[in-house]
């Protein structure tokens, strides 16, 4: 299993506005993971976000080869690529009206361009392509949840489409900032009116699906309350993960210090914290293992470690990708040993 990391906490909440910290730069990224080692053991390779001012989505294919040149340039494999399916990049949302819609599924085939153009240059060999409903925010979808779902679930037929067509398959984010997959249950609800499994899984993320289990965007779905034991803790992680691990195809592994984050125009998302953070509500490996059961039989072939939104001096410190790199080995090293949720 290759251990990748995430180039697009060099670009998620920067920005140029007043108050916001200036990206990092995509060969930056790539410098920073490259000079992580621990025991000899690097990074295998990155998962990579389709959209500027790492890649211009409507770059000629010679412009994706010379970005595939660079990435391989650094020693890296690309493995899951992110579509840029939002507002105000190439798509739309996949619950708006027809016009939206059809855009939403136009960054869906961009994204199948540029992840094609990486397969046949040979820097990319595995990983899938990450999606969202592109609906910021429960307000449109909690005026009909019902059919908005539906809608949902349409569009990412439509797209599932696409992407068996480029032999590519969709990953959806489980994330609390996205309507209709805000709560596990509703994104268990969402996969299941797509219903294909073959082409459309679900992308679990630590830090994204503890918010999960403390229902924080729908409270009637919490597993879990303030206060909670060590005991009841598993026992809920227990059962949100039996729903959506047959469906999981991408994992990031990440920390959550049970706060929601912010930053310029994407805004209450799951805070994601450094490795050794030491409010860090997980046990990173033994939480890993409950996803990654089985995780072969599914297409999984690589893991991705997520610091969305670190602040650029974090994102700077050697120190952090060390402590990164060695927590992922642990994941991987514990999942290659046969460990799983009940015997860590």
């Amino acid at each position: 299993m290759k251990l990748h990391n995430a180039m697009w906490p060099g670009l998620v909440g920067k920005g140029t506005d007043e108050g916001q910290e200036p990206p990092i730069s995509l060969e930056r990224m790539l410098d920073l993971t490259a000079a992580a080692e621990v025991d000899g053991q690097k990074f295998d390779g990155i998962d990579y976000f389709l959209f500027l001012p790492h890649t211009n989505p409507e770059a000629s294919d010679d412009e994706i080869r010379q970005i595939a040149d660079m990435i391989a340039s650094k020693g890296f494999n690309v493995g899951s690529v992110v579509a840029p399916v939002w507002k105000g990049t190439v798509g739309d949302s996949a619950m708006g009206n027809s016009e939206q819609r059809e855009l939403f599924l136009s960054a869906v085939k961009v994204a199948c361009r540029i992840a094609g153009i990486f397969n046949e240059h040979g820097v990319r060999k595995y990983g899938v392509i990450r999606i969202d409903s592109a609906e910021f925010g429960l307000d449109a979808w909690g005026q009909d949840p019902k059919a908005n779902t539906q809608k949902i679930a349409g569009t990412f037929k439509e797209a599932a489409k696409i992407a068996a067509d480029h032999g590519e398959r969709l990953a959806a984010e489980g994330e609390i900032c996205w309507a209709g997959m805000h709560s596990w249950k509703e994104m268990l609800n969402l996969l299941e009116a797509v219903g294909m499994p073959e082409t459309l899984g679900f992308q679990a993320d630590l830090a994204h699906t503890y918010l999960y289990l403390m229902g924080y965007n729908a409270p009637e779905h919490a597993l879990l309350q303030d206060g909670y034991s060590e005991d009841e803790f598993y026992a809920a992680y227990t059962q949100m993960t039996d729903q959506l691990r047959p469906w999981t195809i991408d994992f990031h592994v990440a920390q959550n210090d049970g706060e929601v984050h912010g930053a310029g125009d994407h805004d209450k998302t799951g805070k994601h914290c450094p490795a050794d953070d030491p409010n860090g509500k997980l046990d990173i490996v033994k939480c890993s293992s409950y996803w990654l059961k089985d995780a072969e039989s599914r297409g999984i072939q690589h893991i991705c470690w997520d610091g969305c939104m670190f602040p650029n001096a974090v994102l700077e410190d050697p120190k952090t990708w060390n402590t990164i790199l060695k927590t992922m080995i642990q994941v991987r090293d514990d999942h290659l040993a046969g460990k799983g949720p009940h015997t860590l």
